[in-house]
């Protein structure tokens, strides 16, 4: 038997692509941004203050636990619906997971600048189904979120 099995080395932002692919509820779009990783991850990263940005379904979103790269956060909407996520943020690279909901950020340096991805879905029975046609609706927020980053970022860098 071979100990020599293939390794496939992914960016964030492929892995992240892949995540998008393998769940069937989810929406994924990318762009590049002209300023370095640093400075991208520096907005994208701060999860308290960007989401909400983001995301304008979300009214506030508060870290409210903490294990290394593990953390808690609990969102609330402008309507009054709360979730809980599960969320993994590491440099380059954030996943997170509610009951209901995923959402994701990757970033990687790209010669241009920073190649950044945003991943948004829905975790429900039957999503399969309705994929297509969420996406219609769904692919408009996930690239509003895109831009809304881009110009933070830029908003940051003004002297």
């Amino acid at each position: 038997m071979s100990q020599d099995w293939p390794v496939a080395e992914l960016d964030p932002v492929r892995r992240l692509r892949v995540m998008a692919a393998a769940n069937p509820g989810a929406m994924f779009g990318e762009t590049v941004i002209p300023a370095r990783f640093e400075q991208v991850w520096a907005v994208a990263g701060d999860l308290e203050v960007e989401l909400p940005r983001l995301i304008h379904d979300i009214r506030s979103a508060r870290i409210t636990a903490r294990d290394g790269d593990r953390l808690e956060v609990r969102a609330r909407g402008h309507l009054g619906q709360r979730a809980r996520f599960d969320v993994v943020l590491r440099p380059g690279w954030c996943w997170m997971q509610s009951r209901y909901l995923l959402g994701g950020m990757a970033a990687a340096p790209h010669p241009d600048g920073t190649r950044f991805a945003f991943l948004g879905g829905l975790r429900l029975p039957g999503i399969r189904v309705l994929h297509p046609l969420l996406g219609r609706v769904a692919q408009p927020l996930v690239d509003g979120a895109l831009h809304r980053l881009e110009l933070d970022v830029r908003r940051r860098l003004r002297p």
